[in-house]
Parts: C-alpha cells; sequence; structure tokens
C-alpha cells in the first residue's frame, strides 16, 4: 500500500471512529492492536494489514468496498477532471483583491506570505464553489505548505515597480516572516458586492489562523488531497469537498 493510500485510507477510519464515537483506545481494543499502532493508522503512517481491515469494516458494519470509499471517490473525481482547464487568470482583479486583503489584515502579526497565499486560494476557491465561475482565476500549485497562488511573486514584483506594495520582514515567535504592506487603496469598482461578500467572510473566518494552523486546514481541503506533488490544483474539485469544507448548504439529515 503506498504512502497515499495509506493517508486515505487512515482518515477514512479516523472519520468513521468519530462517527461511532470511539475512542483510539476502544478501536485499537477491539482490532487487537496497541492504542499507538491505532494512532499511527489515523494519521497515514501505519500499514494496515488485509485482516485488520476486514476487522475494522466488521468493527463499522461496513464493507471492505465502503471502508475505502473515500479513496475511490479521489481517484474518480481525478480521472473525470484530470484534463479541465484552470480559469482564465485576470490578472487586475488578483491585484485589487491582494490589496484589499492587505488593507483588512495585512497588518496582522500572524499574516505573512504563507497565510496569505492560504487566504487568496480559500478566496478562489470559495467563489469557485458558489458561483461555478472564478473570481481571480489564479492557479494554485501544492506544495508542501498547501496551495501556493502561481503568479504571485510576478505580481508582487509588478506592484512594488509601482509603488503599490513594499515587502517587509519581520520576527514572529523566532522565524523570519515575509509580509506586504500596502501603500495604495484598493480599487473597490473592480471588486463585486458578492466578491467582497465572499473575501469577508474568509478572512473573518482565517486570517487569524497563524502559518501552521491554517497550512494544516488547507491540507485537509479536497482539491489540494486530489493534487499530486507540484500539481495544480483543480478549481472543479471543490464540488468534492467535504461538509466541513464545503461553502454550500447542506440538507438536514
Amino acid at each position: 500500500m503506498t504512502e497515499r493510500r495509506q493517508r486515505v485510507l487512515g482518515e477514512r477510519i479516523r472519520k468513521l471512529r468519530l462517527e461511532f464515537e470511539l475512542s483510539q483506545e476502544e478501536l485499537a481494543a477491539r482490532i487487537g492492536i496497541p492504542r499507538p499502532s491505532m494512532s499511527k493508522i489515523e494519521a497515514g503512517k501505519r500499514e494496515v494489514s488485509s485482516s485488520e481491515i476486514a476487522r475494522i469494516a466488521e468493527i463499522f458494519s461496513a464493507s471492505v468496498d465502503e471502508l475505502l470509499r473515500l479513496e475511490m471517490k479521489i481517484k474518480e473525481a481525478r480521472a473525470e477532471y484530470k484534463d479541465s482547464a484552470s480559469p482564465k487568470f485576470n490578472k487586475e482583479k488578483f491585484k485589487q483583491v491582494l490589496l484589499y486583503v492587505l488593507e483588512k489584515c495585512g497588518a496582522k502579526p500572524n499574516v505573512g506570505e504563507t497565510v496569505l497565499y492560504k487566504l487568496l486560494y480559500f478566496i478562489d476557491f470559495n467563489y469557485y464553489e458558489l458561483f461555478e465561475e472564478p473570481l481571480t482565476g489564479e492557479s494554485y500549485r501544492r506544495i508542501n505548505y498547501g496551495p501556493a497562488p502561481c503568479h504571485f511573486p510576478d505580481i508582487v514584483d509588478d506592484m512594488i515597480r509601482a509603488g503599490h506594495l513594499k515587502k517587509v520582514t519581520a520576527d514572529y515567535f523566532g522565524h523570519r516572516q515575509k509580509k506586504y504592506l500596502p501603500l495604495v487603496f484598493p480599487d473597490l469598482k473592480q471588486i463585486s458586492a458578492q466578491e467582497k461578500q465572499v473575501i469577508d467572510t474568509v478572512l473573518d473566518s482565517l486570517s487569524s489562523k497563524d502559518a501552521a494552523n491554517i497550512t494544516n486546514y488547507s491540507h485537509e481541503d479536497m482539491p489540494w488531497k486530489m493534487a499530486q506533488d507540484k500539481e495544480v490544483l483543480d478549481y472543479e474539485a471543490v464540488f468534492y469537498r467535504t461538509p466541513a469544507y464545503s461553502v454550500r448548504s447542506y440538507p438536514e439529515e
């Protein structure tokens, strides 16, 4: 079993355990393994034997196929959308959104480049999920620290040369942090009320997270999980989000 498959299976087991309101210790006892082994399985750091998979499926009254359905879902989604085109990039819209985000929260001590990347990602992908059309159309690549906007370095260089941004470094709890300060106001005529509402919602919910927390949070979102390393994230993957990440309303069951 590959490391990726281990992670997917571990996540599915953890989700089922929580749905059945079992502790790791209780589930481990039922399977017949130590609790640390159960913890490693859920973290995707330990391979699960065929006999253990069968026992886990029995405990949750599920078939082995059902136990693995999240992995199948990811594979099917990737196969369906692997050739889908990214939205057209609107460079000027991206600049105005960046200025707006920095005006609203760029001065927060936790908002360095890493946090900024994730805020822009959730703004673009949440908007696409809600309205099935791009906001800025920026492409985001999967890297170790979560989604990263592909055009960001060139955009900020242009804006610094134009006198619209200033790049500074700061110390944040002993870590060197890149920050960007807006020197001009955003052109709000280029940001619709609908777009502004999505941006504000993302900033209200996520802009207080530090780099580690927002990175870990982005790693659980389906577009990042479906992409391979260094691959551009597929906007269509938002329609495979779990309810915890989806910004659409789910009916009560």
